[in-house]
């Protein structure tokens, strides 16, 4: 394993990076000035504009070797004056290392480490080398990033400038993107080029994008011009130059440079083909032979030379009896800048320098460079180098490989390790060790977001996988695999046999899959085909054989859940109420497969739990926010919004899912709050949206991503819209799939309003039935809102002369409880029932109070079923409007509430994944908008207690 540099050496070193900055981009072409390009360098004045004034920016440029963005980005650091310029360059040599390329970018401004957060500070040190410790997230490595730019921002504007994107390792590009997502008010821009269209896994396509095209007609003309250096041009040759070359701007002064004074007079023929793409690199390589021997041994070195560490060029150079002089020549042809450091005019001649080496060359090249390397310094760099100087296998280095990679798991750099393992596999002499490796392989792409990689080296290792238990893990991962991508009718099937697999080896390693197959057959139960649920629950049971005393917390857990499928609520309800106390109260393990919210939410919710439910969330949320795993939190997020909503905090449970749908589009995946936010439209009373919702997902023709699993979702947020409206057989209609698929949590939940659905629907045999498994359950489970809504339930179906004490018993026990909605629900039903026995008096005292509550959390079709009862009893209700702040953005919403109740600027940062410019930013458009002056005046304004 690498060990962490010394903090001295890190900080001499961002200090000399400091001084030379932004030298990283290499230097324009000798004498060069941008002709044209008026649209680009405009673009960029904008963005510079924008930056100087406060704003953050991203622009992206695309286009061709040779076609002028280094020239574009040299303009863009010249005009950036009085901004810290950061700078990094991708190299393709490097481009398997992680985080090397973010390292580049920010070495001038690690001196500013330690005024990171401590969580930030441990992800960006431990990727970085700098310490030892368990692998950071990439998102909290991302934030890092942010963190530590916006810190140097505040001292004056920051400009990013990233030449050669597409040869930056894969968490660095991932990082910058990240940062580029999260940028408002910052005063930081981002100048990134690249060669091709950007990876779309990546996410930089959402950016502000410029294609780059060869220069029009008459600026290729002035370019040509301006390289004659007194020479004739023949119009003709001139044309058929600009033809030629494209107007790519290095073709054309590569041509005119190298064409004879007789040539660009038209009274020598041209050559056969102008130089362009394969051809220009052939021009480079031409004037490269014409070097002595030990200057293009020289040039062979640079090309896989780190950027990291320029002595190391050097020592191999010495090696090789090479000294500083040898780049001379180089210099003079204009293949290397003139500088303190060998630096390439351009990429494309370090391209031509490698490819067109000899394997031989190219491998002793490697061999030196491995031996300058300092392997605790730079381990993973070294091996590399070692792999490509070896010749067919060799078990040695491919050890190296795997320790190297290893060191790359452990700072978080995934993609990185499996490039370095599927190296290490193709160097194995043995077939079952390759096999292994390539599975390491896939596990690596299959964290780093990579499936598609993932899934070909499962493909490709499995048949010759020997250890069992290498087996198991590799049909865990390819069920995971499928589970990402949406096809779950054969993820339990792939786990059921993985753990059968490794039971006779480790029968805790089965246990946990057995887990995840139950967790995940729960989820995809709509598609049972070869499996149900039912059975892989008593699988479950089988494995944990009877036993229930010193279990894990997934155990526990397991256990309570397959009791529950396999023989019934009420013999489950105990082993749930042990599970999530253990959940809430126990460290609980890391699991890289499933979020721990997913299978609490549904103990909880087979429970009526709402006071573990609460606690369990708020922790997993804490702890999600303080180690940066964004990939988990934005689903605990998502799962917590049931609280609020409970709690009749609506305007929170909006602000909620705003944030998980701002982290879900942070870290480039999918936003799947469109259906699971579809219970919070239902209360706002936001028909049309939730309908929309509906057809989308209840009406799709083909296959969705966890599509039935969203759809019971929305067929429970249908039953309380149509409730709300009155509309008690569309309800009933929306309930009945609900209550006849056992199989899913919501299946519970949804009883209380399919009895009062059926009972107002005039269907008192379906009513009788759902209040029957209603009564086992919620007595099985005890809590105060399990029985006030079995007493509330009851109370619909009784005579009258004991429908009253069960809405009395049943606005007790859910006083008790945080169930502020159906506190609500039950003041309106007991309203209504009072009503129909003409007792206007006492109905107004309830249906007054319940039109109160939902009017005030924002609930306005029940406020108006409540409001419509109250005018039958001869009493009108005026109309309530809740606090001013429909003209706030959801982010200004979030950043207000946080200010209201009393959190610094830096921790609402902390908390929301930005940057404290961007929430000062923020807080002054709130005062504005509020027409406030105070965080105490804001509080009001927003309608919730001030901090004290």
């Amino acid at each position: 394993m690498d060990r962490p540099h010394s903090r001295s050496s890190a900080l001499d070193t961002a200090t000399a990076a400091q001084q030379r900055a932004p030298a990283g981009l290499g230097r324009p072409s000798a004498g060069s000035r941008i002709i044209g390009r008026d649209v680009e360098k405009a673009a960029i004045d904008q963005l510079i504009s924008a930056v100087r004034d406060g704003v953050s920016g991203t622009l992206v440029l695309i286009g061709e070797p040779g076609i002028g963005k280094t020239e574009l980005l040299h303009y863009a650091a010249v005009s950036a004056g009085g901004f810290h310029v950061a700078t990094a360059v991708g190299v393709e040599s490097e481009s398997r290392l992680g985080f090397a390329g973010l390292h580049q970018l920010l070495l001038p401004y690690l001196d500013r480490v330690d005024e990171l957060p401590e969580p930030q500070q441990e992800a960006l040190t431990t990727a970085f080398g700098l310490r030892a410790g368990d692998p950071p997230d990439r998102f909290l490595i991302g934030l890092a990033a942010l963190t530590l730019l916006n810190g140097v921002a505040a001292a004056g504007p920051v400009l990013c400038v990233v030449d050669d994107g597409q040869w930056l390792d894969r968490e660095s590009l991932e990082a910058v993107a990240f940062v580029c997502r999260r940028l408002q008010m910052d005063g930081i821009g981002v100048l990134l080029a690249l060669r091709g269209e950007p990876d779309p896994a990546v996410g930089l396509g959402a950016f502000h994008t410029l294609r780059i095209g060869g220069l029009p007609d008459v600026d290729a003309g002035r370019l040509v011009a301006s390289r004659l250096a007194g020479r004739r041009l023949d119009p003709r040759v001139g044309q058929r130059i600009v033809a030629d070359t494209g107007g790519n701007p290095l073709a054309l002064s590569e041509v005119v440079d190298g064409l004879s004074a007789d040539q660009l007079a038209g009274r020598m023929p041209l050559p056969a083909g102008l130089p362009l793409g394969s051809r220009l690199e052939s021009l480079f390589l031409s004037r490269i032979r014409d070097l002595p021997t030990a200057t293009r041994s020289l040039l062979l070195l640079i090309s896989i030379a780190p950027t990291n560490d320029p002595a190391a060029v050097w020592r191999a150079a010495a090696a090789w009896q090479l000294t500083p002089s040898d780049a001379d020549a180089a210099v003079a042809a204009e293949i290397l800048t003139d500088g303190p450091e060998p630096v390439f005019r351009h990429p494309l001649i370090r391209t031509a320098v490698y490819s067109r080496a000899t394997p031989a060359a190219r491998r002793r090249a490697h061999a030196a460079m491995a031996e300058a390397t300092d392997p605790d310094r730079d381990g993973d760099r070294r091996a590399w180098h070692l792999a490509e100087a070896a010749v067919g296998p060799d078990d040695d280095v491919a050890a190296e490989l795997e320790a190297a990679a290893d060191s790359g798991r452990q700072r978080g750099g995934w993609t990185a390790a499996a490039a370095l393992l599927l190296r290490a596999a193709s160097l194995s002499s043995d077939p079952g060790a390759r096999a292994a490796r390539l599975f390491a392989s896939a596990q690596a792409q299959l964290r780093a977001g990579d499936l598609q990689a993932a899934r070909l080296r499962l493909l490709e290792s499995r048949p010759d996988l020997r250890s069992p238990l290498l087996r198991a893990e590799a049909a865990r991962a390819e069920a995971f695999l499928l589970f990402a991508s949406g096809r779950l009718a054969t993820v339990p099937v792939l786990l059921l046999e993985a753990a059968s697999t490794a039971a006779p080896l480790s029968p805790s390693t089965a246990r946990e899959i057995l887990f995840e197959a139950l967790v995940t057959g729960i989820i995809g139960h709509h598609e049972q085909r070869d499996w149900t649920v039912v059975g892989i629950a008593r699988t479950a049971l089988d494995a944990l054989g009877g036993v229930t005393a010193q279990l894990s917390v997934t155990e526990t857990l397991m256990a309570a859940l397959a009791t529950r499928h396999a023989a019934g609520h009420e013999q489950a309800a105990p082993l749930l109420r042990a599970a999530l106390l253990a959940l809430c109260t126990a460290e609980l393990p890391s699991h890289t497969n499933l979020s721990w919210a997913i299978p609490g939410s549904f103990a909880a919710a087979e429970l009526w739990d709402d006071v573990h439910r609460k606690r369990l969330l708020q922790k997993l949320i804490a702890d999600e926010r303080r180690r940066g795993d964004l990939g988990s939190l934005h689903n605990s997020l998502r799962r917590y919004t049931r609280c609020d909503i409970a709690e009749g905090d609506l305007a929170t449970a909006e602000l909620r899912h705003a944030e998980a749908s701002d982290i879900s589009v942070a870290i480039g995946m999918p936003d799947y709050g469109f259906a699971l936010r579809s219970e919070l439209l239902a209360w706002q009373g936001r028909e049309a949206e939730l309908r929309a919702v509906a057809a989308d997902v209840l009406g799709a023709s083909g296959p969705r991503a966890h599509g039935t699993s969203y759809g019971n979702v929305v067929r429970y947020a249908l039953t309380v819209l149509e409730l709300s409206l009155g509309r008690y057989d569309a309800a009933e209609a929306s309930a009945l799939p609900l209550y006849e698929d056992d199989a899913t949590p919501l299946s519970t939940t949804i009883l209380p309003d399919l009895v009062e659905a059926a009972v107002r629907a005039g269907h008192p045999a379906l009513a009788d039935a759902a209040l029957a498994r209603l009564e086992l359950r919620a007595r099985a489970s005890g809590t105060d809102w399990a029985l006030g809504i079995l007493a509330r339930s009851r109370a619909l179906l009784v005579d009258d002369a004991t429908a009253e004490p069960l809405f009395r018993r049943a606005a007790e026990h859910l006083g008790r409880s945080l169930q502020r909605t159906e506190v609500a629900r039950t003041q309106l039903l007991y309203g209504e029932w009072l009503r129909r026995d003409r007792r206007p008096t006492d109905a107004r005292v309830q249906l007054r109070a319940a039109f109160d509550r939902f009017a005030s959390m924002g609930a306005p079709l029940f406020a108006d079923r409540a409001r419509r009862e109250l005018a039958a009893t001869g009493e009108r209700a005026r109309r309530r409007s809740g606090p001013a702040t429909t003209d706030l953005t959801p982010q200004e919403r979030q950043v207000a509430r946080l200010a209201a109740l009393g959190h610094t600027n830096v921790e609402i940062a902390t908390r929301l994944f930005v940057t404290t410019s961007t929430v000062e930013y923020h807080l002054s458009k709130i005062f504005r908008k509020l027409d406030v002056t105070s965080r105490r005046q804001l509080a009001g304004a927003l309608g919730i207690a001030a901090a004290t």
